[in-house]
């Protein structure tokens, strides 16, 4: 019998509501969950508390390997904490300057593969719900279901924009689209594990679309190829 962990990727663009809805359908299933993208901008964050540049690609590398982090479920705040070198750094790691960062030394080959075993540490019983950007393509390449998320550059700005607000952060909706789009230029035309859906995926929009609307859509995908019998809809 096959004992090898199951694996439902969620890729997408930054704002597709990726990050929300893999914590969520995690949580149905009772599974793992790994957010990919968080490592990045971990490893972005401790390249500013070490000095590291981030065109510095052999030390970048070396800390990607190295890298001392955990992550923690917080339920009664219905987020993911994420520790670094023992300290909470939750808040800083959901910057914009983060994101931009982590997307900028996320296109260097050394790095990704650094952190591809790591990503892969995190695939054990009962299942694991993976999200990020190559889950589907390159990290998770057999995975049960994959699913791609995507929306309109100018949702997915607003709803950064509405997140940060709502986090106390002042910053500008223009300023943010324009973020928004070079990053997915950046993210879709890097030479290393560009943002694509994997063959098999199904892609869904979620322009206009509500988280329970979205989740309802997910679960009946994954109820096709997975037996969750704990899981309501």
């Amino acid at each position: 019998m096959d004992k090898t962990p199951p694996v439902i990727t969620v890729d997408g663009p930054g704002g597709s509501g990726k990050g929300t809805l893999s914590r969520l359908l995690a949580q149905k299933l009772g599974w793992h969950l790994l957010e990919s993208g968080a490592l990045y901008r971990l490893l972005a964050l401790s390249a500013k508390k070490h000095a590291v540049a981030l065109d510095d690609i052999a030390a970048l590398t070396s800390l990607a390997e190295t890298l001392d982090v955990h992550f923690l479920q917080d339920t009664a705040a219905e987020r993911t904490r994420f520790i670094l070198e023992g300290i909470d750094v939750s808040d800083e790691v959901m910057h914009e300057a983060c994101g931009e960062s982590a997307s900028q030394l996320s296109v260097y080959l050394s790095v990704r593969q650094a952190l591809l075993e790591r990503q892969r540490s995190f695939r054990t019983l009962p299942g694991l719900v993976a999200e990020g950007r190559d889950m589907g393509t390159v990290v998770f390449t057999d995975a049960l279901v994959k699913i791609f998320l995507f929306a309109s550059i100018e949702e997915r700005a607003q709803r950064r924009y509405n997140q940060l607000k709502a986090q106390g952060i002042h910053v500008n909706l223009a300023s943010l689209h324009a973020e928004v789009a070079a990053r997915d230029a950046r993210d879709s035309t890097r030479m290393v594990s560009p943002l694509k859906p994997a063959p098999d995926a199904h892609l869904l929009d979620t322009t206009g679309m509500d988280i329970a609307t979205v989740l309802v859509r997910m679960m009946e995908l994954v109820k096709q190829r997975v037996y969750a019998p704990s899981c309501a809809v």
